[in-house]
């Protein structure tokens, strides 16, 4: 935003309130301004909707992407499907990216660096997205235009492509429940469309074809449920892209602070952050009373020592301190 202070330029944009808004012929065109998004110095404006009055009003993530994408604010169930699936895609196992995140680690390079060069090793560029996208758009038009039972149609497709690694179903997910869930996920909540039933067709066809078990992966439960959801293809590889990206980065962490000879373990993240808790058994509504502590003290000292104890909690909002500036300020 330094150019705003040029000199060159006919107005004072940082005293100007709407930085893109009336055009007229007596002003430079401001150079912060899209299809999609504008900003000034006090605001940055997507699909009309200024962010930081999103993000007062209780907005996240997840809403923002259907603004951007759609221009809509979603519904609450679409919200929640779609935290899910992106929750689900930080996994990365040991797969290519995360291999080539850990080499590229190797070389003493920053996390930034790891990431993006494992992005370039996401199966098909990550447009694989784009193959299933076209292949259930194809058959949907193709039905809708000659009439003919679904089933039908899908089966002439799945045995042209029974062994596609873009056809969404193989023998990835047979021990894996994580594709199953989201289906059912997106089923119960009631996001799931045309994309979800026709994936399922997809299911039972290959199924009937195939010598091997299959069943649905996580490329066809997710390319499904993102095209219900409303987002394109194209959407979703930049929307899974980036989240996979996180993961990649986790990888990153682990190589430089545990894996000899690299850095000999350095410290990037306190373990409890990085591990996070031993697993615990779940406790039955029972013993709910003897292990949940309320913030109730019944002396100062008490209350002092149970709210230091919040504030050790990681992840919480107990353990964020910070002064936020109104941006809309006169500055």
């Amino acid at each position: 935003m330094d150019h705003l202070d040029d000199p060159r330029l006919n107005f004072d944009y940082r005293t100007r309130e709407r930085g893109t808004v009336p055009m007229d012929t007596e002003r430079d065109r401001f150079q912060w301004v899209s299809e999609v998004a504008y900003k000034n110095v006090h605001r940055i404006v997507t699909r009309g909707y200024d962010t930081t009055e999103l993000v007062e009003q209780g907005y996240g993530l997840t809403d923002v992407l259907f603004i951007d994408f759609q221009s809509r604010i979603p519904l609450l169930e679409e919200d929640k499907m779609l935290n899910y699936v992106m929750v689900c895609m930080l996994e990365d196992g040991l797969s290519s990216p995360a291999n080539i995140s850990r080499i590229v680690a190797g070389g003493k390079t920053i996390l930034t660096q790891a990431a993006g060069s494992s992005i370039l090793a996401f199966g098909h560029a990550y447009g694989a997205y784009q193959e299933i996208g076209k292949m259930m758009d194809g058959i949907l038009a193709r039905q809708a235009k000659e009439g003919k039972p679904l089933a039908e149609m899908v089966e002439a497709v799945v045995k042209t492509r029974l062994n596609d690694p873009a056809l969404g179903v193989s023998g990835l997910m047979l021990k894996d429940p994580m594709a199953k869930r989201m289906i059912a996920r997106a089923e119960k909540s009631g996001v799931a469309g045309q994309y979800v039933s026709l994936m399922k067709e997809i299911a039972k066809a290959a199924q009937k074809l195939s010598k091997d078990p299959v069943d649905i992966d996580l490329l066809g439960a997710t390319g499904a449920v993102m095209f219900d959801l409303g987002f394109t293809p194209e959407a979703t590889w930049g929307i899974l892209a980036v989240t996979r990206a996180f993961a990649t980065g986790a990888h990153y962490c682990e190589e430089i602070e545990r894996e000899a000879p690299v850095r000999l373990g350095q410290t990037l993240t306190p373990k409890e952050w990085y591990d996070g808790p031993e697993d615990r058994p779940v406790p039955t509504l029972e013993e709910r009373k003897k292990v949940a502590k309320a913030m109730e003290a019944q002396t100062p000292e008490e209350w002092k020592q149970t709210f230091l104890e919040r504030q050790k909690i990681m992840g919480s909002g107990w353990a964020i301190v910070e002064e936020i500036d109104d941006p809309r300020r006169k500055i």
